[in-house]
């Protein structure tokens, strides 16, 4: 059972009744993060986020994560590009209580002086760290190539300069323009009653103030090119990213597929040829990451620096093989029960239907419809894939990324 709401100030409230179940998770949802970002604000939603766990009006830092463990509750946050998200997880009969004292960070939240410089340290501390992984900093070049310096290309943490440098009227100004009423959404899966969950966004947050909320316009440009970071490291890492199809582009399922049959799984092909038979990378995959105006699909793999090119060579065969001679039927079977079998799963846990309803009413104002899913991708045939494929692996269009100990970059 599945029921919306929207209260009198433009918040949207969602709501998956899930019976049999004995916990609910809870998410507050805002459509905001690095891709509206300007320069001088890069990485403030992600400071934010951190910020609201550091206390309110009638609670410090520790009253609050105090508070959650004695309810036996988790609460957690994160930021991407386009979204940040606020979220608990609690027994059914300790909700109302959990879903308190989530309102209460994401509302209530005083920034305070003291704990700003303690977190500034935290967030810099956290930037050390993603430049001392290099998997994850091989992505964050691959978005900075393909998208440049603005909007998806920012690696959502942002420099240590502007995380040092932000002041609490800075965060408060942000808060105030981005953290309205009508950017939010609230949304409830698993075993709690939908008119309890209503009843609860309307207590907490039916008092907000409508404010007139216009959104910042992104100007995306996805472009092609090669980026190297050479770092004394035992492994070379490179991934390649291509355009591919926007959030809600009707060709979006069939790249799915496509994607699980190049480099979702064990039997893919990427991990068939580049782990299994040339024994040139241990962590070898594909996936994609789609947008409101555009997408990308990328292909990452993690070798020895001395075969970087053989196995960039070899990735690239993977891929030029896709395009000249398609996909079996065995593999398209098998892609698609793969898609179907993931969305499947996330059915059955509260987090994810929280996530995935919340997402949709955020983004496209609409209720996640599961069975059309299941519809789109019973209908797909091998000739969508086939589409899928030419249309998505144009080399003279991909963005190239690599970390390690290597002399000269690669390129296609």
């Amino acid at each position: 059972m599945i029921e919306t709401k929207e209260l009198s100030n433009g918040v949207r409230v969602i709501v998956k009744h899930m019976e049999g179940l004995l916990s609910v998770s809870m998410g507050v949802l805002v459509g905001t993060g690095a891709a509206y970002e300007t320069d001088a604000e890069d990485g403030i939603s992600h400071f934010i986020e951190h910020m609201l766990f550091k206390g309110t009006n009638t609670r410090t830092a520790f009253e609050l994560s105090d508070a959650f463990d004695a309810l036996g509750a988790q609460v957690n946050a994160f930021t991407g590009k386009d979204m940040t998200c606020f979220y608990s997880k609690a027994t059914s009969d300790h909700a109302a209580e959990a879903f308190a004292l989530l309102a209460d960070l994401f509302l209530n939240s005083v920034f305070p002086e003291d704990e700003m410089a303690r977190e500034k340290g935290v967030v810099v501390e956290e930037i050390h760290m993603d430049e001392d992984t290099p998997e994850d900093l091989c992505l964050d070049l691959l978005a900075r190539t393909a998208f440049g310096n603005r909007n998806y290309g920012r690696n959502i943490l942002g420099p240590a300069s502007n995380v040092e440098g932000f002041t609490r009227e800075d965060l408060f100004s942000y808060r105030r323009e981005r953290y309205c009423p009508e950017n939010i959404v609230i949304s409830f899966a698993g075993n709690i009653a939908t008119a309890e969950a209503l009843a609860l966004a309307e207590a907490y947050f039916g008092g907000m103030e409508r404010t007139g909320f216009t959104d910042r316009k992104k100007e995306v440009v996805q472009t092609a090119g090669s980026m190297l970071r050479k770092k004394p490291i035992e492994q070379a890492h490179f991934a390649l990213g291509f355009p591919t199809v926007a959030r809600e582009d009707k060709m979006r399922p069939a790249v799915q597929v496509m994607n699980a049959i190049l480099g979702g799984g064990m039997s893919s092909r990427l991990f068939k040829k580049v782990r299994e038979e040339l024994g040139l990378a241990y962590s070898v995959y594909s996936y994609c990451s789609h947008f409101t105006e555009t997408g990308m699909l990328t292909v990452y793999a993690g070798v020895n620096p001395a075969k970087a090119k053989d196995a960039f060579c070899a990735v690239r065969d993977v891929i030029d093989g896709f395009r000249r001679k398609g996909v079996t039927e065995e593999e398209f079977s098998r892609g698609k029960e793969q898609v179907k079998s993931g969305s499947i799963f996330s059915q059955e846990n509260t987090s994810s239907q929280m996530l995935l309803y919340g997402k949709e009413m955020l983004y496209n104002n609409a209720v996640y419809d599961f069975e059309r899913r299941m519809a789109e991708i019973a209908a797909l045939t091998r000739a969508d894939i086939m589409d899928a494929i030419e249309h998505n692996f144009d080399f003279s269009r991909a963005a190239v990324a690599a970390v390690g100990n290597l002399d000269e970059g690669l390129s296609l």
